[in-house]
């Protein structure tokens, strides 16, 4: 089992490692943005540093040829190139596998991490070959036992000194720093001088062991850029001490001073580290290291200001579903409050209703809000999809994407992905042209796909738009009538043709590849959106492109749904698709003529009668409702005894013996304890469509 620190070191490293593929895919199309670079150069250096602190060895070793290569580019001796961002991503996807394997199954393949490992360091000694005298560190990889022995090598004297005090806060060990990593780190930059201040640490029996008493001073000469310095204390910089001062290398007088300072504080100069230390840099053409004026300054009276406030946590999902579960009960309880102040008739009872009702609704609110995330983070993925597929058919795809920033619940985000996948995979594979298609119908050699997102009332709209060949209706029928999946001469609307794309087995492709053709994908994403309760509009133009438009709830958690009766038996159905509400009187039964329609203003609306869906037998009361509804752009209705009226309504799933009920997607319990079967009305729909087709043929 992991612990604790590791589990939010995978956390953590994994939104870090979508950072930089979606900061890789920028740089690919702007190599010379060095905000972008120096976002990529952070996410490594993080990675790297806080894997060798919670034990993924193999990650920090694999990480540092990769973040050497961005350090050249971001000092601008390597430009962006196609390969290091091939090799990047590919590099991106092996470090992934690694924090996986922490599970204890194998994911890693070692011989791909070898060949990346020779490639990168490859680049780096073709760069000095051409550009400085061959390094002897830098060496293609002869086997994958040399990434464990990489030796300091000597190098040319640099030109450059920082001086470096470091105090970490007391408690630095509770988030897993060492700082003795740091130091040494720091080490690996240049030559250094450390100097270890113990003066803090108290007596025996009042040490904390798990507060940090001690501070460093360094001095480092180093070839490397003040940024460098900052990045080994990425992790700490916000909660402790650091000063970092470049040196004046031209002032002797200030050098020799500084080694006054180092001797009479380090144990009166009596160290033979600290005699080697001077003659060292004492000895150095130029002389080195020393800070203009170094005094023995903490600067403590700035430190002294309130502690940091802490604008946001990490919570797990488990305990946001645990909130959202504790207040879906709130709201049923609310709910009986409710209704027994209403019978009881006692003011005061009524009034204090009146309040837990207003306050559990501002809590569920807030709740589900905590739920909420900016759908780009799904969006964000799939840029790498476009990348990867695009390049293995041959093709040029532009992916865009608007309306990143909207937000939906993260089951739904979750439950997404897949659909999307499928959707986008098919854009590409059959939707888009190759370039010399595009080109001989005048289309722009670089196809388009659109990923947006918005919200409606209670819904979000996310559509998947492409300007490729569109939808054949006459092949696609002709598909279906040879499979047997509707009868030859059937007259079918333009909606009703697109929507057979989504039946199991269905596929237009010619030949089977590994992008499509088994007749696998297009009916996994229906099932997936009907189990989010959403829907899918597919609207095409042949030879101009293809929309496909997903409508879906906000949340499913809790819904606003109508509360309607049949007989002794309650029902709900979603709220956000009801229309509006009209009486059924037998009169206007007996004037259609056994047909299940209504006439509103001038409008004729079919409509289905619950009752004999669900095999009511009781006596049908004179004035019946019919619930008005819109469903895939289309008004149907819904024939019920009574409609009692809104109803805040908590899901509760059915379980395991009536999961494969259709036309329910959940229950909920009322305020009386009685359990409202919570209707899919979309499901009941199409199942009578079905039933109607079947009944004509």
């Amino acid at each position: 089992m992991l612990d604790d620190h590791k589990k939010a070191f995978i956390e953590e490293a994994s939104e870090l490692l979508t950072s930089l593929e979606s900061g890789l895919l920028e740089l690919e199309e702007n190599p010379e943005d060095s905000d972008l670079i120096a976002r990529i150069f952070r996410a490594l250096h993080t990675i790297k540093g806080s894997s060798g602190m919670f034990g993924f060895d193999e990650i920090t070793i694999f990480t540092h040829d990769i973040e050497t290569i961005f350090d050249y580019v971001r000092n601008g001796q390597i430009p962006v190139t196609k390969e290091i961002i091939d090799l990047t991503l590919q590099a991106r996807d092996q470090i992934s596998a690694m924090l996986q394997e922490s599970e204890g199954e194998k994911y890693v393949n070692d011989s791909i991490v070898q060949d990346l490992v020779v490639k990168f360091r490859n680049i780096v000694l073709n760069y000095k070959m051409l550009n400085e005298s061959p390094a002897e560190d830098v060496k293609p990889l002869a086997s994958a036992a040399d990434m464990d022995r990489r030796q300091p090598s000597d190098r040319s004297l640099p030109e450059t000194a920082y001086y470096i005090l470091f105090r970490p806060a007391r408690n630095t060990f509770l988030s897993g720093t060492n700082p003795l990593l740091l130091i040494e780190e720091l080490r690996q930059l240049g030559q250094s001088f450390v100097l270890f201040h113990s003066e803090e640490i108290p007596l025996l029996e009042q040490i904390n062991p798990e507060e940090c008493y001690s501070y460093w001073e360094i001095l480092l000469l180093t070839d490397k850029g003040q940024d460098s310095i900052k990045d080994v204390f990425i992790f700490v910089e916000d909660s402790c001490e650091l000063l970092i001062n470049p040196v004046d290398l031209k002032n002797r007088s200030d050098i020799d001073g500084m080694w006054d300072y180092l001797k009479n504080t380090y144990s009166g100069g009596n160290s033979l580290t600290l005699q080697l230390a001077i003659e060292t840099f004492k000895s150095t053409p130029k002389t080195d290291i020393l800070p203009s004026k170094m005094k023995k300054t903490r600067e403590k009276e700035e430190k002294h200001g309130e502690p940091e406030t802490v604008s946001s946590i990490r919570v797990s999902s488990e305990k946001l579903d645990n909130l959202v579960n504790l207040v879906g009960e709130l709201v049923t309880v609310q709910a009986r409050l409710t209704q027994t102040a209403n019978k009881s008739n006692q003011p005061e009872l009524s009034l204090i209703a009146e309040e837990v009702e207003r306050l559990t609704w501002e809590l569920r609110d807030n709740a589900l809000n905590i739920r909420m995330l900016p759908i780009g983070t799904t969006f964000s993925k799939f840029k790498r999809l476009v990348r990867d597929l695009s390049q293995e058919l041959g093709k040029e795809v532009d992916l865009i994407t608007e309306g990143a920033e909207t937000e939906l619940d993260k089951t739904v985000i979750e439950k997404l992905n897949d659909p999307l996948v499928h959707i986008i995979r098919n854009s590409i594979d059959h939707g888009v042209e190759t370039p010399a298609v595009r080109k001989s119908l005048g289309k722009s050699e670089i196809g388009k796909i659109t990923l947006s997102a918005s919200q409606s009332g209670g819904n979000v709209l996310i559509k998947i738009i492409d300007d490729g060949a569109g939808l054949n209706k006459d092949l696609i029928q002709e598909k279906a009538i040879s499979k047997g999946l509707i009868s030859a001469g059937v007259d079918l609307k333009d909606s009703e043709i697109y929507s057979l794309i989504f039946m199991p087995g269905f596929s237009t492709a010619k030949q089977v590849t590994n992008v499509s053709g088994r007749g696998v994908g297009m009916d996994v994403v229906k099932q997936a959106i009907d189990n989010l309760r959403g829907s899918i509009e597919i609207e095409s133009k042949q030879g101009i492109g293809t929309t496909i438009t997903l409508k879906l709830p906000l949340t499913l958690a809790i819904i606003d749904g109508l509360l309607v009766q049949i007989s002794e038996e309650f029902f709900i159905l979603p709220l956000s698709a009801v229309e509006e509400c009209i009486e059924l009187t037998s009169e206007s039964v007996a004037n259609s003529h056994g047909r299940n329609i209504v006439k509103i203003r001038g409008e004729i609306i079919p409509y289905i009668r619950l009752r004999d869906n669900y095999n009511i037998k009781d006596n049908i009361p004179a004035i019946e409702q019919v619930v008005i509804t819109t469903i895939n752009k289309m008004k149907v209705g819904f024939a019920v005894d009574r409609v009692i009226g809104s109803h805040q309504t908590v899901l509760k799933n059915l379980g395991r013996v009536f999961k494969h009920v259709e036309g329910v997607s959940g229950a909920t319990i009322l305020g009386d304890g009685t359990v409202a079967l919570i209707l899919d009305i979309q499901k009941i729909v199409a199942e009578e469509e079905i039933r109607e087709k079947q009944l004509v043929a």
